[in-house]
């Protein structure tokens, strides 16, 4: 039943207005209808309000916001669909008024004893949307006099209405948003975290850090190391993870075409410009760019994107109005850029910039008990493409990867394993499936760790100096080498130094 708004005072009028504008100014469910119990109660002046939503899969009325002083006791409580008062106005689709509720045949005493109340009055109105009751306001006993009039029904009537489409596009919303982390999370499981090292979870444990603020973050590593796979989980984590995630790679782009690209351009502003263009900036707009390879830039080009990173706002090529871009950036190298800075290549102040958060990710020589994980997971990736039913993987292969140094880290292991599979010609992986480089590269480094003339024979006895000096105690001969006990430990396994019996 439609209520005329020209029935209502003016007071009730400015209350419902004011009213619509807080419940639509979210999509967030839990937000919506604690909104709609709080402004309920308000505009009727109740001493408490519940708001029940209707389950069609179960049929029950769950309580999904409640104010007053039985909200507690009522939050996400479930009743029978035809419980009550409530489940009168269910049936019905009509809004009810009761001025002694415990004198009333159809008082349920449930809700009482349940919130340790007393209902005298009570009104209750159904939220209808598109012919379909979806779910129940109720406001109860009103605070300045004994019961509720037929001017306060007419207020719940009408609040209850706008309320509805409120709460309607807000569970679409959140419906919409579980499928979306669905998708997103069955996406990512092809390129899933995957590590178990103490470097490695020390790295996660600095990008969930991170991701709860929007601080620039500066990604270092190796080639092949997954910086952008640590940008996307920085992403995810964060706040800004319904929005979108915009990869440029700023080595693949010549200087002149990088500008329009991160910026935008103006039709005209070029030739070639027939159309407006909207940059990765604006694209990115409330989400997160990342900007691969950062140090491949030159100097112009770092004090456009300087002055866009510190004012949060860009102006397209060829164009002069100011655009507000609320950006999350996460930069990455594989460049040392304090010695590009001392050379002059990279701009002091636009390193600052960027490294507010920098992360230190490991070559995969200095994780490698993580290897046999990418192994399992790449073996099985690359055999479910080539159509393998199950494709075991010997030891001996496994010890073989595990040794070798990957200067093109994870990438560089992932592509060996895909051709390893490919020249399987069995159920299991063996070390003669491998690359012939793998091995030759593990026989020369044998062959020269023991000879003092070559590096790899410089370097095991220095490792051994320093820890024979230093009572065998990694950390104390790290420190004397001025190196990290991570590389310390690395070196004593590459070149199986033992420390000898007493």
């Amino acid at each position: 039943m439609e209520i005329p708004s020209h029935s209502l005072p003016p007071v009730s009028l400015t209350a419902l207005t004011e009213a619509a504008a807080v419940i639509n100014s979210t999509l967030d469910f839990d937000a919506v209808v604690s909104k709609i119990a709080n402004l309920a109660r308000s505009v009727t002046h109740a001493e408490a309000s519940t708001v029940f939503t209707l389950d069609s899969h179960s049929g029950k009325l769950v309580v999904v916001a409640a104010t007053g002083h039985w909200r507690e006791a009522m939050m996400d409580r479930e009743f029978d669909a035809g419980l009550g008062f409530p489940g009168q106005v269910v049936r019905a689709a009509e809004p009810i008024s009761v001025v002694d509720a415990h004198a009333n045949a159809r008082f349920s005493r449930d809700i009482d004893e349940i919130s340790g109340t007393r209902t005298h009055s009570l009104m209750a109105a159904p939220m209808i949307h598109q012919s379909h009751v979806i779910g129940v306001i109720e406001v109860v006993n009103r605070t300045d006099r004994i019961h509720f009039d037929e001017a306060d029904l007419k207020i719940l009537q009408v609040f209850a209405s706008l309320a509805a489409t409120a709460a309607h596009n807000a569970r679409a919303h959140k419906d919409l948003k579980r499928r979306f982390d669905g998708l997103r999370d069955s996406v990512l499981a092809g390129t899933r975290i995957i590590g178990t090292s103490a470097r490695w979870q020390e790295v996660l444990g600095l990008c969930d850090r991170v991701s709860r603020s929007s601080a620039t973050v500066l990604l270092l590593g190796e080639t092949g190391t997954g910086k952008e796979l640590i940008a996307r989980h920085i992403h995810n984590g964060s706040r800004r993870r319904e929005e979108s995630f915009v990869t440029v790679n700023c080595a693949a782009l010549p200087e002149t075409l990088l500008e329009s690209e991160l910026f935008g351009h103006e039709k005209g502003a070029f030739t070639g410009a027939h159309v407006q263009k909207r940059g990765w900036f604006e694209e990115a707009k409330g989400g997160t760019l990342f900007l691969d390879e950062i140090g491949e830039i030159g100097r112009p080009m770092q004090a456009k994107l300087l002055r866009a990173l510190q004012e949060k706002k860009i102006v397209r090529v060829g164009g002069t109005q100011t655009i507000n871009c609320d950006v999350r950036v996460v930069a990455a190298t594989n460049r040392n850029l304090k010695n590009q800075m001392i050379d002059g290549l990279f701009r002091e102040d636009l390193y600052y910039r960027l490294s507010v958060f920098p992360i230190q990710l490991p070559a995969l020589r200095d994780r490698r008990e993580d290897i046999p994980l990418f192994i399992d997971q790449f073996v099985r990736s690359a055999a479910r493409d080539c159509n393998i039913p199950e494709l075991q993987v010997a030891s001996s292969t496994v010890e073989t990867l595990s040794r070798y140094d990957w200067p093109g880290n994870v990438r560089e292991l992932q592509n060996v394993i895909e051709r390893s599979v490919l020249m399987s010609d069995g159920d299991t992986l063996l070390p003669c499936h491998l690359p012939p480089d793998i091995d030759a590269a593990l026989v020369s480094e044998d062959a020269s760790s023991e000879d003092p003339s070559t590096l790899y024979g410089q370097e095991r006895a220095l490792i051994l100096k320093a820890l024979e000096e230093n009572n065998w105690n990694q950390s104390q001969a790290a420190q004397a080498l001025g190196i990290t006990r991570y590389h310390v430990r690395h070196r004593i396994k590459k070149y199986s130094i033992k420390k000898p019996s007493r």
